[in-house]
């Protein structure tokens, strides 16, 4: 899929020397060269390419070609490179990875994503410093939606809160110019974990499925069907491939997860499930967000300090329309005007809780209605993570017997353990996952949260340049 010279054959712009601008920082104008002679000892030549740096110096949203370009990055990367136009001179790494960006397909991006439509077919029209830019941007933007997702932590919703280790993608850029296999240094980047492989084969497996002539003609409709339905799964494993795009590069191998698609935890040992129970997550309205904690300790008979948002919009109305409601389900008021509910079998954190921090406020913990285990449907809690089996749970946190687990609660009153280590917890939201037999698994959106990464993964579907999403906390 070749583009011509014309993207790659850059010519040289010639170098005139400009004196600093006022007000500008001289540490970021470009190498500094001693000039006999010169009237002021305090002006140092700029040796940078002037309409590179025109482009690059206003603040701002910086568009070329009517292209979104990713400012920061753009700025970093050729600040490091005194402002001069790179890939004329680099031309062979140019066009590895540019054969790289057109395969961005088989990490379920879009090559569009990465101004491939616009290089391919306004080349011509394009001055040596824009497509300098462009292909710049296509190779900064797509190092770092491998390292961290094409749909960044700054770009998600606020209760989408997973990220993966920071990682300088400009350094990652010049390293890969000096490589003698440029993109493999890019794709090194994306995770590289057993779900990660797994998903992306298949991936390419349904997106062929999906292409037409992929079954016999002769099978008519039912031919057209495979192929929408091959779509539908193509389209659900890229948009879990980046989500695994936004965990840490490093996956302890001892861990709990949480998948609050299908209500299910896990707790992990040696990258190994060793215990499985189904849990109840938070109603559509009031979703259960991703992120990453640690628990560090069990508290046997926890009181439940109910968040004020609660009190507000359930207790305080119950409490106007029964003045004796409070006491009947054995809550108090405490200073500051919060309400509590007493520990107790009757304790909506029931007898155990699992304590992690977050800026959520959401941990695991037990419950006395254990009915709502039995529901397909499990989205029924405020946003915390109800746990069918918290008794064998605790025992295997702790390393302790089930007699020592049921002493601690049979005390009646509130006490504490701590874990052995602090253990990690990865509370993720997958509608397709890879079992531990190796076995793909696709299921249902309960939160919708499937269509909103769709869009952010196809060009077709970007928004207008005037427009940016809206980032905050979902409904409820």
């Amino acid at each position: 899929m070749a583009l011509g010279l014309g993207v790659f054959g850059l010519a040289p712009c010639s170098l005139r020397a400009l004196a600093v601008e006022p007000g500008e920082d001289a540490s970021t104008a470009g190498p500094a060269v001693s000039e006999p002679n010169v009237g002021s000892p305090n002006v140092i030549p700029f040796l940078g390419n002037p309409e590179l740096k025109a482009r690059l110096d206003p603040p701002g949203k910086l568009t070329v070609g009517g292209e979104r370009m990713h400012d920061r990055l753009l700025r970093r990367f050729y600040a490091v490179h005194g402002y001069q136009t790179v890939w004329d001179s680099h031309a062979a790494a140019a066009r590895r990875l540019w054969d790289t960006i057109l395969r961005a397909d088989e990490q379920g991006l879009d090559p569009n994503l990465f101004h491939s439509a616009t290089l391919a077919g306004r080349s011509a029209a394009l001055s040596p410093v824009e497509r300098d830019l462009l292909l710049s941007d296509a190779f900064l933007s797509y190092a770092d939606a491998l390292s961290r997702g094409a749909m960044p932590i700054e770009d998600r919703a606020d209760d989408e809160d997973l990220r993966p280790e920071p990682l300088d993608v400009v350094a990652m850029l010049d390293a890969a110019i000096a490589s003698p296999d440029p993109p493999k240094l890019i794709e090194a980047l994306a995770p590289s974990s057993t779900e990660y492989l797994t998903l992306r084969r298949a991936y390419a497996e349904y997106r062929a499925g999906a292409e037409p002539g992929s079954t016999r003609a002769s099978e008519g409709g039912a031919s057209a069907e495979r192929r929408t339905a091959a779509g539908r799964r193509a389209r659900q494993l890229a948009v879990n491939l980046e989500r695994l795009r936004w965990l840490p590069r490093l996956i302890p191998s001892d861990r709990v997860v949480v998948n609050s698609a299908i209500a299910r935890l896990q707790l992990f040992r040696n990258d190994r499930p060793v215990f499985t129970t189904r849990v109840v997550v938070g109603e559509t309205d009031k979703q259960t967000p991703e992120f990453y904690s640690t628990i560090g300790d069990v508290l046997f008979n926890p009181p439940w300090n109910i968040p004020r948002s609660i009190a507000q919009k359930e207790i305080l109305p119950r409490l106007a329309a029964d003045p004796d409601y409070l006491s009947s389900h054995h809550m108090r008021w405490r200073a500051g005007g919060s309400i509590q509910q007493e520990a107790g079998p009757y304790s909506a954190l029931g007898r155990l809780k699992f304590e992690m921090t977050d800026r959520y406020d959401v941990y695991l913990h037990d419950t006395p209605t254990k009915s709502l285990f039995q529901s397909a449907d499990r989205m029924m809690s405020h946003g915390c993570v109800r746990v069918e089996n918290p008794r064998v749970l605790a025992q295997l946190l702790l390393g302790q017997s089930p007699e020592a687990i049921d002493k601690g609660i049979s005390r009646g009153y509130t006490n504490r353990r701590a874990l052995p280590t602090p253990l990690p917890i990865f509370i993720v939201y997958q509608t397709v996952y890879v079992e531990s037999d190796g076995s793909i698994q696709f299921r249902s959106d309960p939160y919708e949260r499937d269509d909103e990464i769709w869009q952010r993964l196809t060009r077709a579907q970007q928004p207008p340049l005037a427009q940016d999403s809206a980032v905050g906390q979902r409904k409820g």
